[in-house]
């Protein structure tokens, strides 16, 4: 097989010509959604009569759920309800980008729609003003679904010098870094920043500080953008928790958090209280922070490379090892956010977002993360 895919090695220039043409004062709308694996995204076009001012100016559509893996054949309409409005950074302004929500024919919340829940919950919550910032690695593979510039058949040298490295015997794949960096900003999403990762080939790009449900719908999309890069250059992109077995580093989503009292003066007794009700509802959380029930972060989870094990819960300053790390800067100020590091590259960010809220926030019932 092929390192790249057929489709990267068409002649590009062509495809220029017909981006530029005039499009005679209509938008192209891209609607963007979640699919019946819960990791997985999907989307398709439609046109409008004009450039849309706001999410309310786009209208709801239908797909059909069937092939998706979200209803069954003899009744597969399900609702498109856009949610999030973007720039689209590939056929560029005027058309857009629109991530949606996704309901069954009775309009119920599909069963992989997990942002319902998790914005009843940040509006429940929205005196505390939560910041979050989703810390997003994946691993770049060639069209063989083997990593990127690995030998074939064998291993690049051992783990040490790719961690925000520089040089071609180092870096892999910058050029779908920089792009996707690029294209993020272009559409508005609050892409903070990137670096290479411990493991060659893996990156990592981070989305934040958001309020609220705002971090799990940024990130979404980030990831439907940097799909559609690696589309452009014919590799793929994993966010597979552990793509390689053995000494490799596996891949996370590091979930940053802090409340507007933590962030203020004498904020770490309020850090050290959620951490503690975190203690208490481990299993919970690690049951919803992959889209197999913990079954995906078994592998990576183990206790070594940079991990706690996924039995245990543990925090420290400063310790890549724990489950929470409070960062060396929080524990002199006194004040600041705190660091989940158990969260799978894979997960459903609204999921995690819900969990941590409903933990550290919310009292007696609503605490429950079972859905």
């Amino acid at each position: 097989m092929e390192s790249v895919s057929a489709c990267s090695k068409l002649n590009k220039t062509l495809r220029q010509h017909y981006l530029n043409l005039p499009q005679g004062g209509k938008c192209q709308v891209t609607y963007i959604w979640i699919d019946g694996s819960g990791e997985g995204l999907r989307n398709k076009t439609r046109t409008l009569d004009e450039e849309p001012k706001s999410i309310a100016d786009i209208p709801e559509w239908n797909f059909d759920g069937s092939s998706t893996d979200q209803s069954k054949g003899s009744d597969s309409d399900m609702y498109l309800v856009p949610v999030q409005m973007f720039r689209d950074p590939f056929i560029l302004d005027p058309n857009k980008l629109v991530l949606c929500e996704v309901l069954k024919y009775n309009r119920e919340p599909a069963e992989t729609n997990r942002r319902i829940s998790c914005n009843k919950v940040m509006e429940a919550t929205k005196e505390h003003c939560v910041w979050f910032g989703m810390e997003q690695e994946y691993c770049l593979l060639s069209m063989d679904r083997y990593p990127y510039r690995w030998p074939k058949g064998g291993f690049p040298r051992p783990q040490g010098p790719y961690y925000c490295a520089v040089g071609a015997d180092c870096v892999y794949g910058r050029d779908i870094v920089e792009c996707h960096y690029k294209a993020c900003l272009y559409a508005g999403i609050k892409i903070c920043g990137t670096n290479a990762e411990v493991m060659p080939g893996q990156w990592e790009f981070q989305v934040g500080p958001c309020e609220g449900i705002d971090v799990a719908d940024h990130l979404w999309v980030a990831r439907f953008i940097l799909h559609r890069v690696c589309e452009d250059f014919g590799l793929l992109a994993t966010m597979d928790p552990k793509p390689i077995e053995g000494n490799w580093n596996g891949s996370g989503c590091h979930t940053n958090v802090s409340t507007k009292q933590m962030r203020e003066e004498g904020g770490l007794k309020y850090i050290e209280q959620a951490i503690e009700k975190l203690s208490h509802r481990h299993q919970e959380h690690i049951s919803v922070y992959d889209p197999r029930g913990g079954e995906d972060n078994k592998r990576r989870l183990t206790g070594l490379h940079e991990t706690a094990n996924i039995k245990d819960f543990s925090h420290g300053v400063a310790n890549r090892g724990a489950s929470i790390r409070i960062p060396r800067q929080v524990g002199q100020d006194g004040r600041g956010y705190f660091e989940d590091r158990r969260p799978a590259a894979n997960c459903d960010p609204y999921s995690v977002a819900e969990a941590i809220v409903r933990t550290c926030l919310l009292e007696g019932e609503d605490v429950c993360l079972v859905y």
